[in-house]
């Protein structure tokens, strides 16, 4: 009977590590392809990839519970031999990962339950877990499964549709504003909406808020000869205004313009 036990665990295990075994190639395939050919992957091809890896870790899982598979809870590990020494067979079988079989490598390599660092995490997160009321914790499950479905809803749009999406809506949002493009050329054309005041101290000293339109020196007396070419120079002479008589011909250009009317030439 124990004979037979015996066999059953041995094939189990043969079964358990080809299928393991297959695990792993898929896996480092996989790594292969992620690490060399990421820039000609497809996303099919990565899909097909994730699926293969699923079904073969469903597989590995309906073996570990199968009625014929031995229970291997049950089974107990014990190390025969520890030595601090190379051992070429053990890094042959696990691949140059663990080179030797000593008192360090032996806790972490067959331990069956965590770090007492993670069981003291685990203890602290089911109390936090256990002080949540049910009502809280259905709104904070509702809460996720939104935005997981969000999420989902997102990811599975086309990127086509998206990449439209954002071009239509970057056409039709207009780029200025019609009201203040308008503002602007009523102002430079109409001066519309332009301040009339000055500043203190700007004003000439002629009528209030009206500018001096010559800057020349000021006209005392004006010559006039006897051709009337000298009478259109005479016009086109510009004279100010006297300080302190706004709005007054001076009396100089009076004067002038008389004699000149009573010359012999222009009668």
């Amino acid at each position: 009977m124990q004979q037979r036990e015996e066999k059953q665990l041995e094939a189990s295990l043969e079964s358990l590590h080809a299928r393991v075994a297959h695990l792993k190639g898929s896996l480092q395939s996989f790594i292969l392809k992620l690490e060399n050919e990421h820039d000609r992957l497809a996303w099919p091809s990565v899909l097909d990839n994730f699926a293969l890896l699923s079904g073969q870790l469903n597989t590995i899982n309906k073996v570990l519970k199968n009625e014929k598979t031995p229970s291997y809870r049950s089974q107990v590990i014990i190390p025969l031999l520890l030595s601090p020494d190379r051992d070429e067979e053990l890094v042959k079988l696990t691949e140059q990962r663990v080179p030797v079989f000593s008192h360090e490598i032996v806790p972490d390599h067959l331990r069956t339950k965590p770090d007492p660092e993670v069981e003291e995490q685990e203890k602290h997160l089911s109390a936090e877990a256990a002080r949540i009321g049910p009502e809280v914790a259905q709104k904070q499950i509702q809460t996720l499964n939104k935005l997981c479905s969000n999420l989902l809803e997102k990811l599975n749009n086309p990127r086509d549709d998206r990449d439209s999406e954002s071009s239509a809506l970057r056409q039709n949002k207009p780029s200025f504003n019609p009201a203040d493009t308008n503002a602007l050329v009523a102002a430079v054309g109409f001066g519309k909406g332009l301040s009339k005041c000055r500043p203190p101290g700007s004003v000439p000293p002629g009528h209030p808020g009206q500018p001096t339109m010559s800057t020349g020196p000021t006209l005392q007396q004006v010559t006039i000869a006897g051709t009337t070419g000298h009478q259109a120079g005479m016009g086109g002479q510009v004279a100010q205004q006297q300080p302190g008589q706004p709005g007054k011909m001076p009396s100089s250009i009076k004067t002038n313009i008389k004699s000149a009317s009573m010359h012999p030439y222009n009668r």
